[in-house]
C-alpha cells in the first residue's frame, strides 16, 4: 500500500511534466526567426566551444522556425541552442527538472540509487502487479448483484456519512468505480515497461516474432576520447530531412558509430507519439533501414501506444488529465483501504479484549 501510494502521488506529479517544462522554459526554447539557419556541424561546434568537456548524446531539431535546437548530454542534462546564431539560450529550469527527477526516481525505484535501483525496480514492479490484481478483484467485489439504479447509486457517487467508516467505505467504492478501469490500463502498461516477459507477450499476442535480446554494451575502457563533430553530419542530416515530407521533429543519436540512427516525428498518425526510424550508413549516407511508424509491425506500434498511454501523452492533454485524476484516485484508494483495514483491526482488538475480560470475570465468579 505504501509503495502504491508513492507511485500514485508521483504519477500524478509527473502527468504534466512535459507541459510544465515547456511553459516555464519557453524563454529558452523559443528564438526569433532569422533568414539563415546554421548547419548541425556549426551548432555542435559552438556548443563544444561553450562547453569544452561536454559529450553530446543527441541532437534534436524541430521544423518550427522559432524553436531552439536541443543538444542532450544524457544524464548530464541538455542545452537549448539558437539555430541562427549558435548561442546557448539556456540549460532548462534546474529546480523544476530536479523536482521531476526526484519524482521519477521515487516512481521507478522508490528513490534507490546506484546498485539499489534493480531492487527498487523489482519492488515497484511487484507492487504494480499486486495493484493490478486489486483493481480487477475490486471491480468484482464492487459489482452489485442487481444492475439497477437503486443498487448502483450508492456505489457510484459520494454521499454524506455519519461515521468515518461509512464515509471511507463510500469513498473507496465511488473512487474505485470511476478510476479502476484507467488504473488497470496504467498498471498493465507499467508491467509491459517493467518486465521483459510482459513485453515479449505483446509480440506473441500480436503474432510477431519476439526480438532477440540485445547484448549489453561493454563498459568503457579508460578515459573516453573527446567528442568530435562528425565530418559529414550536415549531409546525413539533409538526407534524413529529405526522407520524410512535412516532418515535425528529427533527433540524431550521438556519437555516431557505423550507423547514424535518426528518430523522425512525421506527425501523420493517430498516436501523436508515433515515430519513424531511419538508419543511414555513417560513411556513405546511404539508407540502411527506413521504418515509417505506420509500417512497423503491430507489436512495436502496440508497445508505443502502451508506453505513452502510461503517461497519457498518446491521447494528448485529455489523456494526461484522465491519468492525473486516476492517480489521485489511486492514492485515495490506498488511504481509504488502510483506514478500513485499521478500523477492522481495531474492532478485532476490542472484541478480543472484551472476550478476555468476560472470561476473566466469569473465572473470578467461579473462584469466589
Amino acid at each position: 500500500g505504501i509503495v502504491i501510494f508513492i507511485m500514485c502521488v508521483t504519477g500524478a506529479a509527473l502527468s504534466f511534466e512535459k507541459n510544465i517544462l515547456e511553459s516555464i522554459e519557453s524563454d529558452q526554447r523559443r528564438v526569433p526567426q532569422q533568414q539563415v539557419r546554421l548547419q548541425p556541424s556549426a551548432i555542435l561546434t559552438k556548443v563544444i566551444e561553450a562547453k569544452p568537456n561536454s559529450r553530446p548524446a543527441s541532437f534534436a531539431s524541430q521544423s518550427d522556425p522559432e524553436a531552439a535546437v536541443t543538444v542532450g548530454f544524457g544524464r548530464e542534462g541538455q542545452v537549448f541552442v539558437d539555430p541562427y546564431t549558435g548561442a546557448i539560450t539556456g540549460e532548462g529550469n534546474k529546480p523544476a527538472r530536479a523536482f521531476f527527477g526526484t519524482m521519477t526516481d521515487l516512481h521507478r525505484w522508490i528513490a534507490l540509487s546506484g546498485d539499489g535501483r534493480p531492487i527498487g525496480k523489482a519492488i515497484t514492479g511487484a507492487c504494480n502487479l499486486m495493484f493490478l490484481g486489486l483493481s480487477i478483484t475490486g471491480i468484482y467485489i464492487w459489482f452489485p448483484r442487481k444492475i439497477t439504479l437503486k443498487h448502483l447509486r450508492p456505489n457510484i457517487w459520494f454521499r454524506s456519512a455519519k461515521s468515518g467508516k461509512a464515509r471511507d467505505f463510500n469513498w473507496h467504492n465511488t473512487i474505485g468505480f470511476w478510476s479502476s478501469l484507467v488504473l488497470i490500463v496504467l498498471t498493465v502498461t507499467a508491467a509491459v515497461i517493467s518486465y521483459q516477459w510482459a513485453g515479449n507477450l505483446v509480440y506473441t499476442l500480436t503474432g510477431n516474432d519476439v526480438p532477440k535480446p540485445q547484448a549489453p554494451a561493454p563498459p568503457p575502457q579508460g578515459t573516453p576520447a573527446p567528442f568530435s563533430v562528425p565530418e559529414n553530419i550536415d549531409e546525413l542530416w539533409a538526407k534524413a530531412a529529405s526522407q520524410s515530407d512535412g516532418w515535425k521533429t528529427i533527433s540524431l543519436r550521438l556519437p555516431l558509430s557505423k550507423d547514424a540512427i535518426f528518430t523522425i516525428d512525421e506527425a501523420r498518425d493517430l498516436n501523436i507519439m508515433g515515430r519513424a526510424s531511419l538508419t543511414l550508413d555513417a560513411g556513405s549516407t546511404e539508407v540502411v533501414k527506413w521504418e515509417p511508424y505506420a509500417e512497423k509491425n503491430s507489436a512495436v506500434r502496440a508497445r508505443s501506444w502502451m508506453r505513452f498511454l502510461h503517461t497519457g501523452e498518446s491521447l494528448g492533454l485529455t489523456g494526461q488529465i484522465i491519468g492525473f485524476i486516476a492517480c489521485i484516485g489511486g492514492a485515495f484508494l490506498v488511504y481509504t483501504g488502510f483506514a478500513l483495514a485499521f478500523r477492522r483491526f481495531a474492532a478485532y482488538l476490542r472484541r478480543r479484549t472484551s472476550v478476555r475480560e468476560t472470561l476473566e470475570a466469569e473465572a473470578m465468579k467461579t473462584l469466589f
